[in-house]
């Protein structure tokens, strides 16, 4: 017997995720699912992901966003990259950049190519090798020119820093045009079916809700999946032991520098993102080394432009939820589980978790089997990124304080290990088809906090090391022309999406 899908979403909570998964569904669904957002103006919004990775500009393309027009009403700005300083020692500093390196040489990938001549002598930095790293690092953009195919035009990636909170507005607005209704107030009680399913949240006004499934998107609380459902909580702050932040809005500096800049400090890292009308910072810490007073006048002492705010303190849990969906309910992002925004994941694991939900839309009585694939997904996938970010703590050269000392010499899963292992013996580096991170981004971070292959893939040398070298330099000296023809990312900005000024 065919099932039919569900015909009501209640999607209690608003903010980043909430009006992501509403703008989403409600383009997807195209009306035949009625649309309810919950939420309340008395519970703020943590507020603070401004920075994205490209799989974005795919998740604007579904939405068909004027992506002009949404970078002026966000006070946007474009991303090739991360830079990061004092990682792997005080003083250091390098870059992963978005994109692909260029092609691979007799069956083997590029980095690993590049990795065979480094040991030689015969290449210059990674960085060298990439149009995104070289046009950050020169503070020029232009989206990338597919018509093009043959030139590395052709393979800049990007992203973008926007103030989350215009964001949210921002897809309100698209999805209440599209037949999303938002109810205001505060649940109270939630309501069950005796099979033990959500039924209907009653609000502090008396109001029901009714609905046939239920996304959560009440941020680190998980009032539907955790307080109801009793999802359960993988806590990792073993390895990343970071779980307090404070944010802290500055003026804006010129130029906009069209990268996320992460800088380690003593006890964590501050975040540096450049938007239109102002730079958005915040300072990632462990409280078990530094105080939150100690933690706010490191931001405050390392800001570029003057405060706009006080700082505001944020406590989480790094981990994630035991259980993405459970009965008819499925959480999406912060109630699903909590990544430090070291390499801006926080709004693609919002994202992702709305594309599993496409993927595995629920009929009126959802399939067993299609809830365990879902949460194993969801499990798989924070798994990968957990290890990315572990990858930057663990493999540093830092003793100068406990942090440091303590994540340099933990265990570390034993995908993480496994993944190091392969590297550092021969260069080797493999992904999974979905893993967030390619190759590419591996390679960038693990050389970047100093691992060093003691050899490298022996079919390299199939090609004579001088042709190799010459295609090297060919690839450079185009890459460094590209990049002087680029318009700088102020000016491009200035030309195409350039906001309206408003207060700061």
């Amino acid at each position: 017997m065919q099932s039919e899908i569900v015909k009501d979403i209640v999607i209690l909570g608003g903010g980043t995720a909430g009006w992501m998964t509403a703008a989403a569904l409600s383009r997807a669904l195209n009306g035949k699912v009625a649309l309810t957002v919950v939420e309340s103006d008395e519970i703020g919004t943590i507020g603070v992901g401004e920075a994205t990775i490209p799989s974005i500009v795919r998740f604007n393309a579904l939405l068909e966003l004027d992506e002009n027009e949404f970078i002026r009403e966000t006070q946007g700005t474009f991303k090739l990259g991360i830079e990061f300083v004092n990682w792997t020692s005080l003083g250091d500093r390098y870059m992963h950049g978005f994109g692909r390196f260029p092609p691979d040489i007799q069956l083997t990938s590029f980095e690993q190519v590049w990795q065979a001549m480094h040991q030689r002598g015969r290449a210059r930095e990674l960085a060298a090798y990439s149009i995104t790293k070289r046009a950050a690092y020169a503070g020029r953009f232009m989206r990338p020119r597919l018509d093009l195919p043959d030139s590395p035009l052709a393979n800049i990636a990007y992203a973008f820093h926007f103030d989350a909170s215009l964001y949210a507005r921002y897809l309100r607005r698209y999805a209440e045009r599209r037949g999303v209704v938002r109810i205001e107030g505060k649940v109270e009680q939630v309501e069950r079916h005796e099979n033990g399913d959500l039924k209907a949240l009653v609000l502090a006004s008396g109001a029901r809700v009714e609905g046939s499934f239920f996304v959560d998107c009440t941020g680190f609380r998980g009032r539907l999946i955790e307080d109801e459902l009793h999802a359960g909580y993988d806590d990792w702050s073993h390895w990343l032991p970071c779980d307090r932040a404070v944010a802290v809005p500055s003026a804006s500096t010129r130029p906009f520098t069209p990268y996320t800049r992460a800088t380690a400090r003593e006890a964590g890292w501050q975040w540096r993102i450049p938007l239109q009308h102002r730079t958005g910072n915040g300072h990632v810490y462990a409280s078990r080394w530094i105080s939150d007073d100690e933690a706010a006048a490191t931001l405050l002492a390392n800001l570029d432009g003057q405060a706009l705010a006080e700082p505001r303190l944020l406590r989480f849990k790094p981990g994630v939820r035991k259980q993405a969906w459970v009965r008819n309910c499925v959480a999406i992002g912060l109630s699903g589980g909590f990544l430090e925004p070291l390499e801006s994941t926080s709004i693609h694991l919002i994202q992702s978790g709305v594309s599993r939900l496409l993927n595995f839309f629920p009929a009126t009585t959802p399939s067993e089997p299609d809830i365990d694939e879902f949460n194993r997904l969801h499990r798989r996938e924070f798994d990968h990124v957990r290890d990315f970010i572990i990858l930057h703590y663990h493999a540093t050269q830092r003793d100068d304080a406990p942090l440091w000392r303590y994540t340099r010499a933990m265990s570390i899963p034993d995908s993480l290990l496994y993944k190091m292992t392969l590297y550092q013996s021969q260069g080797r580096l493999f992904s999974e088809a979905d893993e967030l991170f390619a190759q590419g981004s591996w390679a960038q971070v693990m050389q970047g906090q100093g691992l060093r292959p003691r050899g490298y893939n022996a079919i390299v040398d199939v090609v004579g090391a001088d042709d190799i070298a010459a295609f090297m330099e060919s690839i450079r000296t185009a890459i460094d022309a590209c990049v002087e023809r680029m318009p700088t990312h102020e000016e491009f900005i200035a030309r195409n999406c350039k906001a309206p000024s408003i207060a700061s």
